[in-house]
Parts: structure tokens; C-alpha cells; sequence
């Protein structure tokens, strides 16, 4: 794809994806867009193995966006930051199409292992505000990840993830994320734990007063038949 038909393209993802757009113009200051244009060019070059100027074109993109993208990554099309700030992406992290991330995302490894050590993100995918996946496995195409949580394992397709460690709360999504487009009306497992759990006590306590009265009732029979 050509630079021209690149911009075109960022340009356009941003105009759909953040309402708060309204004049084209206003892309041109809007972070994702700068970040985006710094990661292509140090991309490109890490490619060629001019690491140095790879990382220093890179560091510069993060320094005016709070964005950080390392040149090694691997992005697809349609990938889109909304605000962005404190999002970090590693190295050998793979991003399929039309991925959207919120602010404090962080895309990271576990470590200091060698090779492949940043997650594989797929296709259609959307990771909430200040999650984290953490780890070199894979995040299923049309997942959708809450804010705040902390993937460390594997995502099957179409699946939604919430929570610290993350748990899959909902499987096979009709919609696409994007389509969607709702990161904040998530179940909360650990609610309905709680709500179980009290459920059950509740079940409990009336049992025990139950039995209390039976017992009650069976004594007063005894001492009036004595």
C-alpha cells in the first residue's frame, strides 16, 4: 500500500471509529494518527535493519503521543487507538485487522524470555482501557477485552474476557466489537459469585431455622406427653 493511500486509510479509521471528530482536520492532531504515521516509518526501517533510527524515530512518536510502539511489531489494517495515552505495544507483538485499543492498554511479555514473547492479537478485536495481556499466546478474532483486565492465557475466538486474572464471561459474539462498540456494560464475575454465594447462605440460614423450629415443636410435643 502506498504512503498516500496509508494516510487516506488512517485517516478514514479515525473519522469512523471516535464521534468526536467532526472536521477532517482534526485528525491531523490527533494522537493515534501521529503515532501511526511515526510506527510506519521506524517499522520500515527496523525491516531493514537499521535498528537505531528504527527505535529513535519510534521513541520520538511516543514522546509527543504517550503512545509507545515498538518498531518490531506487526500491525495490520484498520488499527485504531482511541485517546491512547500510556498504551504500550512489544516488540514481537502480532496485530490482525481492525483492532481497537482504549488508553493504558498494554500489549507485554512476562520477562526477559527469548523470541516470541508478546501476545498475537486477531482480527476484529477491541481491548478496553488499561487492560493487559501479557504473554506470547493468542487473542482470538472478535474478542473483546474489558477495562482493567489482565489476560495472562490463551482467548478462543468471539469470546469476552473480564477480570483480574482474566475469565472468559461470554463465548461465541454474533457482532463484531466494533460493532458493538460497548466496553462498559460487561458481566462482572465476581458479582455474580458474590450473589450466589449469598444466595446460598440465605438458603442456608432459613434451613437452620427450620430445623431449629421442628426441633422446637418436637420438644413441646415430648414434654407435654410426659
Amino acid at each position: 500500500m502506498g504512503v498516500i493511500s496509508r494516510l487516506k486509510q488512517e485517516i478514514a479509521i479515525i473519522k469512523q471509529r471516535d464521534p468526536a471528530i467532526h472536521s477532517p482536520m482534526e485528525v491531523f492532531l490527533y494522537p493515534s494518527f501521529k503515532a501511526m504515521l511515526h510506527y510506519r516509518l521506524a517499522h520500515r526501517l527496523y525491516k531493514k535493519n537499521r535498528y537505531f533510527l528504527a527505535r529513535y524515530i519510534s521513541q520520538r512518536g511516543s514522546r509527543k503521543t504517550g503512545i509507545e510502539i515498538h518498531p518490531g511489531a506487526q500491525i495490520g489494517n484498520g488499527f485504531f487507538i482511541d485517546h491512547g495515552h500510556g498504551v504500550i505495544i512489544g516488540e514481537t507483538t502480532i496485530i490482525g485487522d481492525n483492532v481497537t485499543l482504549y488508553q493504558g492498554v498494554t500489549l507485554g511479555g512476562t520477562g526477559k524470555e527469548q523470541g516470541k514473547r508478546h501476545p498475537t492479537i486477531g482480527n476484529n478485536v477491541m481491548i478496553s482501557a488499561g487492560a493487559k495481556v501479557l504473554g506470547s499466546f493468542t487473542i482470538g478474532d472478535n474478542s473483546k477485552i474489558g477495562a482493567g483486565s489482565v489476560v495472562l492465557s490463551e482467548v478462543p475466538p468471539g469470546s469476552t474476557v473480564v477480570g483480574v486474572p482474566g475469565r472468559i464471561v461470554k463465548r461465541a459474539c454474533e457482532k463484531t466489537p466494533q460493532e458493538e462498540m460497548n466496553h462498559t456494560d460487561l458481566p462482572d464475575p465476581v458479582r455474580e459469585d458474590f450473589q450466589n454465594l449469598q444466595q446460598a447462605n440465605s438458603e442456608l440460614i432459613n434451613r437452620v431455622i427450620d430445623l431449629e423450629n421442628k426441633v422446637k415443636s418436637l420438644s413441646k410435643e415430648y414434654h407435654s406427653s410426659v
